[in-house]
Protein backbone atom coordinates (compact mmCIF):
# COMPACT_ATOMS: atom_id res chain seq x y z
CA UNK A 1 0.00 0.00 0.00
CA UNK A 2 1.27 3.61 -0.98
CA UNK A 3 1.85 6.02 2.09
CA UNK A 4 -1.35 7.93 3.23
CA UNK A 5 -1.35 11.85 3.71
CA UNK A 6 -1.65 12.74 7.00
CA UNK A 7 -5.41 14.16 6.71
CA UNK A 8 -6.57 11.02 5.32
CA UNK A 9 -5.13 9.01 8.15
CA UNK A 10 -6.59 11.43 10.92
CA UNK A 11 -10.09 11.27 9.03
CA UNK A 12 -9.65 7.08 9.14
CA UNK A 13 -9.14 7.14 12.57
CA UNK A 14 -12.09 9.60 13.26
CA UNK A 15 -14.40 7.20 10.93
CA UNK A 16 -12.97 3.71 12.82
CA UNK A 17 -12.89 5.26 16.48
CA UNK A 18 -9.63 4.61 17.24
CA UNK A 19 -6.06 6.16 18.51
CA UNK A 20 -3.32 6.32 15.93
CA UNK A 21 0.02 5.38 17.27
CA UNK A 22 3.28 6.88 16.16
CA UNK A 23 6.18 4.59 16.27
CA UNK A 24 9.55 6.02 16.09
CA UNK A 25 12.30 4.49 14.04
CA UNK A 26 15.61 4.68 13.38
CA UNK A 27 16.85 2.04 11.27
CA UNK A 28 15.54 -1.64 9.01
CA UNK A 29 14.96 -3.60 11.85
CA UNK A 30 12.73 -1.16 13.44
CA UNK A 31 11.08 0.23 10.75
CA UNK A 32 10.09 -4.08 9.56
CA UNK A 33 8.85 -4.68 12.89
CA UNK A 34 6.69 -1.74 12.93
CA UNK A 35 5.20 -1.92 9.54
CA UNK A 36 4.24 -5.44 10.08
CA UNK A 37 2.96 -4.85 13.42
CA UNK A 38 0.29 -2.45 11.95
CA UNK A 39 -0.09 -5.39 9.01
CA UNK A 40 -0.72 -7.77 11.49
CA UNK A 41 -3.65 -6.00 13.59
CA UNK A 42 -5.62 -4.15 10.92
CA UNK A 43 -5.16 -0.67 12.26
CA UNK A 44 -3.28 2.02 10.77
CA UNK A 45 -0.73 4.74 12.12
CA UNK A 46 2.27 6.50 11.84
CA UNK A 47 5.98 5.82 11.24
CA UNK A 48 7.93 8.37 12.66
CA UNK A 49 11.48 9.60 12.68
CA UNK A 50 12.77 12.57 14.77
CA UNK A 51 14.97 15.50 13.17
CA UNK A 52 17.95 14.00 15.02
CA UNK A 53 17.93 10.79 14.36
CA UNK A 54 17.99 12.11 10.29
CA UNK A 55 21.93 12.12 11.01
CA UNK A 56 22.13 8.10 11.03
CA UNK A 57 20.07 8.71 7.66
CA UNK A 58 18.65 10.99 4.73
CA UNK A 59 15.09 11.75 4.61
CA UNK A 60 14.98 9.97 0.67
CA UNK A 61 16.40 6.66 2.42
CA UNK A 62 14.16 6.66 5.53
CA UNK A 63 11.21 7.31 2.93
CA UNK A 64 12.80 4.40 0.36
CA UNK A 65 13.14 1.63 2.87
CA UNK A 66 9.44 2.40 4.27
CA UNK A 67 8.17 2.47 1.14
CA UNK A 68 9.71 -0.75 0.11
CA UNK A 69 8.55 -2.69 3.31
CA UNK A 70 4.63 -1.64 2.26
CA UNK A 71 5.08 -2.16 -1.23
CA UNK A 72 2.63 -5.96 0.02
CA UNK A 73 0.75 -3.84 2.90
CA UNK A 74 -2.96 -2.85 3.16
CA UNK A 75 -3.03 -0.97 6.04
CA UNK A 76 -2.99 2.89 6.02
CA UNK A 77 0.23 4.30 7.41
CA UNK A 78 1.87 7.91 6.97
CA UNK A 79 5.51 8.87 7.21
CA UNK A 80 5.76 11.41 9.93
CA UNK A 81 8.70 13.83 10.86
CA UNK A 82 8.68 14.18 14.88
CA UNK A 83 9.89 17.10 16.35
CA UNK A 84 11.02 18.66 13.30
CA UNK A 85 13.76 21.22 14.28
CA UNK A 86 14.09 23.22 11.14
CA UNK A 87 13.04 24.58 7.99
CA UNK A 88 15.49 22.76 6.12
CA UNK A 89 14.58 19.31 7.55
CA UNK A 90 10.74 19.61 7.01
CA UNK A 91 11.39 20.34 3.42
CA UNK A 92 14.32 17.92 2.78
CA UNK A 93 11.13 15.42 4.37
CA UNK A 94 8.43 16.47 2.11
CA UNK A 95 10.86 16.45 -1.03
CA UNK A 96 11.32 12.57 0.06
CA UNK A 97 7.72 11.79 0.45
CA UNK A 98 7.10 12.11 3.57
CA UNK A 99 2.52 12.93 4.34
CA UNK A 100 3.11 14.47 8.09
CA UNK A 101 5.23 16.84 9.49
CA UNK A 102 5.78 17.97 13.39
CA UNK A 103 7.87 20.94 14.26
CA UNK A 104 8.92 21.48 17.43
CA UNK A 105 9.51 24.52 18.38
CA UNK A 106 8.58 24.81 21.71
CA UNK A 107 11.85 26.10 23.33
CA UNK A 108 11.06 29.07 21.78
CA UNK A 109 9.11 32.18 23.64
CA UNK A 110 5.35 31.94 22.56
CA UNK A 111 5.83 34.47 20.08
CA UNK A 112 8.33 33.05 18.24
CA UNK A 113 7.12 29.75 18.62
CA UNK A 114 4.06 30.54 16.43
CA UNK A 115 6.02 32.52 13.62
CA UNK A 116 7.80 29.49 12.97
CA UNK A 117 5.26 26.81 12.91
CA UNK A 118 2.89 29.53 10.94
CA UNK A 119 5.92 29.39 8.36
CA UNK A 120 6.05 25.63 8.19
CA UNK A 121 2.44 25.41 8.26
CA UNK A 122 2.02 27.72 4.80
CA UNK A 123 4.78 25.80 3.37
CA UNK A 124 3.84 22.49 4.66
CA UNK A 125 -0.44 23.14 3.35
CA UNK A 126 0.51 24.54 -0.21
CA UNK A 127 1.66 20.62 -0.71
CA UNK A 128 -1.60 19.19 1.21
CA UNK A 129 0.64 18.00 4.26
CA UNK A 130 -1.06 18.35 8.14
CA UNK A 131 1.45 19.68 10.79
CA UNK A 132 1.45 19.00 14.64
CA UNK A 133 3.15 21.87 16.65
CA UNK A 134 3.97 21.65 20.25
CA UNK A 135 2.96 23.84 23.04
CA UNK A 136 4.47 23.69 26.72
CA UNK A 137 7.88 21.49 27.10
CA UNK A 138 8.09 17.90 27.56
CA UNK A 139 10.31 16.95 30.20
CA UNK A 140 12.90 13.93 29.60
CA UNK A 141 15.29 12.52 27.02
CA UNK A 142 14.60 12.69 23.38
CA UNK A 143 16.79 11.27 21.12
CA UNK A 144 20.37 13.44 21.57
CA UNK A 145 18.42 15.48 23.21
CA UNK A 146 17.76 16.21 27.18
CA UNK A 147 15.11 19.04 28.55
CA UNK A 148 14.76 19.58 32.24
CA UNK A 149 12.24 21.66 31.68
CA UNK A 150 8.68 20.97 32.53
CA UNK A 151 6.21 23.36 31.32
CA UNK A 152 2.93 22.50 31.30
CA UNK A 153 0.73 23.48 28.22
CA UNK A 154 -1.13 26.77 29.37
CA UNK A 155 -4.74 26.28 28.47
CA UNK A 156 -4.98 29.91 28.11
CA UNK A 157 -2.76 30.10 25.18
CA UNK A 158 -3.93 27.22 23.89
CA UNK A 159 -6.80 29.14 21.23
CA UNK A 160 -4.80 31.85 19.85
CA UNK A 161 -2.10 29.26 19.11
CA UNK A 162 -4.15 27.36 16.95
CA UNK A 163 -5.99 30.63 15.17
CA UNK A 164 -2.36 32.47 14.72
CA UNK A 165 -0.45 28.63 13.28
CA UNK A 166 -3.20 26.92 11.53
CA UNK A 167 -1.70 24.02 12.99
CA UNK A 168 -3.54 20.67 12.58
CA UNK A 169 -2.61 18.59 15.59
CA UNK A 170 -1.54 20.06 18.97
CA UNK A 171 0.95 17.99 21.15
CA UNK A 172 0.28 18.90 24.72
CA UNK A 173 2.38 19.01 27.78
CA UNK A 174 0.46 17.42 31.24
CA UNK A 175 2.75 15.55 32.62
CA UNK A 176 3.84 13.31 30.21
CA UNK A 177 7.65 12.69 29.69
CA UNK A 178 10.46 11.75 26.82
CA UNK A 179 11.98 8.70 27.39
CA UNK A 180 11.98 5.92 30.21
CA UNK A 181 13.86 7.62 33.25
CA UNK A 182 11.15 10.00 34.65
CA UNK A 183 7.95 8.58 35.55
CA UNK A 184 4.62 10.36 34.22
CA UNK A 185 1.67 11.83 35.83
CA UNK A 186 -1.02 13.05 33.99
CA UNK A 187 -2.76 16.03 34.77
CA UNK A 188 -6.57 15.06 33.61
CA UNK A 189 -8.25 18.36 34.51
CA UNK A 190 -5.83 19.88 32.81
CA UNK A 191 -6.37 17.70 29.86
CA UNK A 192 -9.37 18.19 29.98
CA UNK A 193 -9.33 22.10 30.17
CA UNK A 194 -7.35 21.58 26.89
CA UNK A 195 -9.92 19.47 24.83
CA UNK A 196 -12.68 21.72 25.74
CA UNK A 197 -10.90 24.81 24.11
CA UNK A 198 -8.52 23.10 21.26
CA UNK A 199 -10.41 23.06 17.70
CA UNK A 200 -8.36 20.54 16.93
CA UNK A 201 -6.86 16.71 18.25
CA UNK A 202 -4.35 16.56 20.61
CA UNK A 203 -1.02 14.33 20.96
CA UNK A 204 0.72 12.57 23.98
CA UNK A 205 4.76 12.53 23.36
CA UNK A 206 6.26 10.48 25.12
CA UNK A 207 4.05 7.15 25.64
CA UNK A 208 6.16 4.47 26.42
CA UNK A 209 5.71 5.40 29.95
CA UNK A 210 2.19 6.06 30.19
CA UNK A 211 0.12 3.34 31.41
CA UNK A 212 -2.26 1.89 28.59
CA UNK A 213 -5.69 2.60 31.02
CA UNK A 214 -4.62 6.50 31.50
CA UNK A 215 -3.91 6.32 27.53
CA UNK A 216 -7.55 5.27 26.61
CA UNK A 217 -8.53 7.58 29.41
CA UNK A 218 -7.00 10.44 27.22
CA UNK A 219 -8.17 8.62 23.92
CA UNK A 220 -11.72 10.38 25.46
CA UNK A 221 -10.58 13.89 25.23
CA UNK A 222 -9.90 14.61 22.22
CA UNK A 223 -6.64 12.57 22.27
CA UNK A 224 -6.10 11.02 18.26
CA UNK A 225 -2.24 10.47 18.33
CA UNK A 226 0.30 9.32 20.92
CA UNK A 227 4.13 8.49 20.26
CA UNK A 228 5.87 5.30 21.27
CA UNK A 229 9.74 5.19 20.67
CA UNK A 230 12.01 4.19 23.81
CA UNK A 231 9.45 0.71 23.83
CA UNK A 232 10.70 -0.44 20.38
CA UNK A 233 14.05 0.13 21.02
CA UNK A 234 14.43 -1.13 23.84
CA UNK A 235 13.27 -4.46 22.36
CA UNK A 236 15.81 -4.09 19.55
CA UNK A 237 18.35 -3.31 21.91
CA UNK A 238 17.77 -6.29 24.63
CA UNK A 239 17.99 -8.82 22.03
CA UNK A 240 21.06 -8.04 20.76
CA UNK A 241 22.37 -7.35 24.34
CA UNK A 242 20.98 -10.65 25.70
CA UNK A 243 22.73 -12.77 23.22
CA UNK A 244 26.08 -11.41 24.06
CA UNK A 245 25.46 -11.93 27.67
CA UNK A 246 24.68 -15.60 26.89
CA UNK A 247 27.45 -15.86 24.53
CA UNK A 248 30.47 -12.97 24.00
CA UNK A 249 31.77 -14.25 20.92
CA UNK A 250 28.06 -14.07 18.62
CA UNK A 251 28.07 -12.87 15.49
CA UNK A 252 25.40 -14.20 13.77
CA UNK A 253 24.13 -10.59 13.06
CA UNK A 254 21.26 -11.90 10.33
CA UNK A 255 19.54 -14.43 12.74
CA UNK A 256 19.56 -11.53 15.55
CA UNK A 257 18.17 -8.94 12.86
CA UNK A 258 15.26 -10.90 12.59
CA UNK A 259 14.77 -12.04 15.69
CA UNK A 260 14.61 -8.38 16.38
CA UNK A 261 12.09 -7.09 14.11
CA UNK A 262 10.16 -10.47 15.51
CA UNK A 263 10.33 -8.64 19.33
CA UNK A 264 9.59 -5.33 17.74
CA UNK A 265 6.37 -6.35 15.67
CA UNK A 266 5.13 -7.92 18.99
CA UNK A 267 5.65 -4.83 21.30
CA UNK A 268 3.99 -2.62 18.28
CA UNK A 269 0.94 -5.09 18.40
CA UNK A 270 0.43 -5.20 22.66
CA UNK A 271 0.72 -1.21 22.15
CA UNK A 272 -1.74 -0.84 19.00
CA UNK A 273 -4.18 -3.53 20.92
CA UNK A 274 -4.02 -1.88 24.32
CA UNK A 275 -4.97 1.72 23.58
CA UNK A 276 -7.63 0.57 21.14
CA UNK A 277 -9.04 -2.04 23.64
Amino acid sequence: MKLVNGFTLMDYAKKKGILLPAFNTTNYELTSGIIKGFESTGLGGYIAISSSNLKLSSPKIIADMVKSLMADTTTPVSLHLDHGKSFEDVKACIDAGFTSIMVDASHLPFEENIQEVRRIVEYCHFYGIPVEAELGAIQGKEDDHVSEEDAKTNPDDVAEFIERTDCDLLAVSIGNVHGMDLTPNLDFSLLDEISSISSVPLVLHGGSGIPFDQVRKAKEKNLIKVNYGSDLRQAFIRTFGGAYEQNHNEFDLMSLSKESIFNIQGRVEAIIKEINM
